[in-house]
């Protein structure tokens, strides 16, 4: 039972899940993508992992536990399924485009049957408990529980975790190793925007529009001069839209009567609260509360990883700024994930 515990990352991404179970001392053996543009991200910061570019409809048991030398029943797996959530988020996004994604957690399922690993983790977003039976959630915990597996499954907010930032995720972490319900480590303190960010934390000040050339990437996209207008008006740490509301000039049709409606849009951060949940859009200042708490621009590729818990020192490549901003709104907090790590390897040192 002392073998070091060794995983495989499904719907692996550009690393998060990967990086904080690494941080925790799990040797992650595979992530596991139908993204090709995730590959060179993964492979960057994983070091030691493969990456396997496979539509997870498509691939077979047998063929990852060739490909991998893996065994059946084997106390020390853990298999991890983050698997893309467009379909059963709140946020209102087309639900036709992200249908493909409805039945993953069903493939992943398959895997765990198959192996039936010591431990078995997913993470996504909260509507999946909500649409439990909907989702396949309920059936596969119930199976779980037939199984003997003590499973754990709750909405956690990753700001309890050392997380900068109000996220709200679904977890379970399920293990047939022992009777114990296993829960992610929590972190003594809340760490907010000013714990991270500002001038005091590396990040130079900057206008709207400015291109970082190094791999750093304190990049941001440009702005028209409306927009602009519109952002000074906001008052510094944490206004809103509405101090432009009764500007004819600057007020959008679309808010006009509709004061209490989208009110983050064109928000200042907090610089004494954790951020809001980091989304694959926050690079543009009107798709939510994404604007810098004193500078009159969005949230720069560098700063939205940073609030996502990723190190200064992580590599990210892509395209575009909006590639780029995907992969990092898309990951899992790697300091989240290396409390989840953190509380399996625990239970896999204590277990009798």
């Amino acid at each position: 039972m002392t073998k070091k515990i060794k995983a495989v990352d499904f719907f692996c991404g550009g690393g998060g899940m990967s990086y904080g179970m690494q941080k925790a001392g799990i040797t992650v053996l595979a992530g596991i993508d139908n993204e090709e543009s995730c590959r060179e991200t993964y492979k960057s910061n994983i070091k030691g992992a493969e990456f396997i570019k496979a539509n997870v409809f498509d691939l077979k048991e047998e063929e990852l536990q060739s490909k991998l030398n893996l065994t059946q029943n084997d106390e020390n797996l853990l298999l991890i399924g983050c698997s893309p959530c467009q379909f059963w988020s709140i946020i209102n996004t087309d639900k036709k485009k992200s249908k493909e994604s409805k039945n993953l957690l069903i493939e992943f399922e398959r895997f765990v049957r198959y192996f039936n690993p010591g431990y078995v983790v997913v993470e996504n977003v909260p509507g999946v408990l909500r649409k439990k039976e909907e989702s396949g959630l309920s059936a596969f915990i119930n199976w779980l529980k037939e199984k003997k597996y003590k499973v754990h499954f709750k909405v956690h907010d990753t700001s309890d975790y050392g997380v900068p930032q109000s996220r709200k995720r679904f977890t379970l972490i399920a293990n047939r190793i022992t009777g114990k319900e296993i829960e992610p480590i929590k972190a003594r303190k809340k760490l907010t925007v000013r714990d991270v960010l500002g001038s005091e934390n590396g990040f130079k000040k900057i206008k709207a529009g400015h291109k970082d050339s190094t791999k750093f990437y304190h990049s941001v996209p440009s702005i028209s001069e409306l927009t602009l207008k519109r952002i000074k008006k906001v008052k510094k740490n944490g206004g809103n839209r509405l101090s432009f509301a009764n500007d004819p000039e600057l007020q959008l049709d679309c808010f006009i009567g509709r004061d209490n409606s989208f009110k983050d849009t064109f928000g200042r951060l907090w610089w004494d609260k954790p951020s809001p949940t980091i989304t694959t859009k926050f690079f543009s200042v009107s798709c939510g509360r994404f604007v810098h708490p004193e500078e009159n621009r969005a949230l720069s590729i560098r700063e939205g990883a940073t609030l996502q818990s990723f190190p200064k020192s992580y590599k990210f490549f892509g395209t575009s700024h909006a590639g780029i901003s995907r992969l990092i709104g898309n990951a899992v907090p790697p300091e989240y994930a290396k409390r989840v790590g953190k509380a399996i390897i625990k239970n896999h040192i204590n277990a009798v």
